[in-house]
């Protein structure tokens, strides 16, 4: 979609066209473009129906708010899911911020959050048609904010109280893991980073990468880890975090509240920390709240002989210790008369799927098996899920 044709989306043929987009979401492809183009060019048919197959697409991250807003494709991948940026907005208005400058702002989800709790948000973006889309989100939820076409490098941050940048991780070749390949780059990210800034980068961020006095919050959302936060200045109130949220809320661990844990035999309970705790290096943290330890010292399970619950992991009961071999542990699995089997794996080399078909089980039972390492041997455990 050019930025023409979405500027058309926005004109009231545009949202006619729109409405019947969605009017035929159920029907084949073609015949979707052949009652569209009775109204208007390929071109425009073209652009509504991708519209309304992003607008389905968002609802993941922004809820009954997708349904009136606007997205393009990677805009829509790179945008923060709503729940995520407001917890950050409502860092933002905790430490006192009255303005944002938003650098590389995409479609405008972090402007609007920041907006949401009152914050005056100013985006820019190196992309006339992100710029459009953001200004269009914006006035679609009513929302005061401004956005303009500009590289981050030519804005000065000086007037701002805080400074908010999420660099594009794409280039021409696709998804980019080089900090110095990022828009902006690394070097720019770090220099914004010595005065009150946050920086959003992808999880899978190197420790040593984080600079001095620099605060990184790992964030997890419906147990997928979304983002790793940076935040500098004023804003940092710790080295590392842990933010888990969820449909009952959020819940945050930071190393003040890791005494550290020992290694300890398998008890009577598995404990799978989230992924946004392990990312943080938080796992004993969460050991130690549960009164429980390591299965080993550099595998991320806990184990406990309670079934003491945390939002910071999901809990399993032990059933019993299987072989760990192979050949072994199809016949007993084949014995319990087990053919659906989830495998789930930590510190061991097997990849399940092909585990799973090696084993080719029969039968009607349904377990969870967890392939791990015990004080340095490997294991295989039977375990249940508890309800969460």
């Amino acid at each position: 979609m050019d930025l023409d044709a979405f500027r058309w989306l926005l004109t009231d043929d545009g949202a006619q066209l729109l409405a019947r987009a969605r009017q035929v979401a159920d029907r084949p492809a073609l015949a979707q473009q052949a009652e569209l183009r009775r109204h208007a060019t390929p071109e425009r048919v073209a652009a509504a129906l991708t519209q309304a197959g992003l607008r389905q697409r968002a609802v993941a991250k922004f809820g009954d708010d997708a349904a009136r807003l606007w997205f393009t494709s990677d805009g829509l991948e790179q945008a923060t899911r709503r729940r995520v940026a407001d917890h950050r907005a409502a860092r933002l208005r905790a430490f006192g911020a009255g303005t944002l400058l938003d650098l590389g702002c995409g479609i405008g989800g972090d402007l609007m959050a920041a907006a949401r709790v009152g914050v005056t948000a100013a985006g820019v973006d190196l992309d006339p048609l992100r710029v459009a889309v953001a200004q269009a989100n914006l006035a679609a939820l009513g929302l005061p904010g401004a956005v303009v076409v500009a590289d981050a490098a030519d804005v000065d941050p000086a007037p701002f109280d805080v400074v908010f940048v999420d660099p594009a991780r794409r280039g021409a070749r696709g998804r980019t893991f080089s900090p110095d390949d990022w828009t902006p780059p690394w070097p720019l990210v770090a220099s914004l980073l010595e005065r009150d800034a946050c920086a959003k980068l992808a999880p899978g961020i190197p420790h040593d990468l984080v600079p001095d006095g620099v605060e990184a919050e790992w964030v997890s959302d419906d147990g997928e880890v979304k983002e790793a936060a940076l935040w500098s200045g004023r804003l940092a109130t710790c080295a590392r975090r842990a933010t888990v949220i969820s449909g009952g809320g959020l819940a945050t661990l930071t190393e003040d509240d890791d005494p550290g844990a020992p290694v300890v035999p398998l008890g009577r309970y598995l404990h799978e920390p989230d992924g946004a705790v392990i990312r943080a290096g938080l796992v004993t943290a969460v050991a130690a709240r549960l009164d429980g330890g390591l299965l080993d010292e550099h595998i991320a399970y806990v184990t406990t002989d309670s079934p003491d619950a945390t939002p910071f992991s999901r809990a399993y009961a032990v059933q019993e210790v299987l072989p760990y071999r192979e050949k072994a542990l199809r016949t007993a699995l084949r014995e319990r008369g087990i053919g659906r089997l989830t495998i789930k794996k930590r510190g061991v080399d097997v990849v399940p799927e092909q585990l799973r078909r090696r084993l080719d089980l029969r039968g009607d039972a349904e377990a969870t098996i967890v392939l791990t390492r015990i004080a340095g041997e490997g294991a295989c455990v039977l375990v249940e899920p508890l309800a969460r």
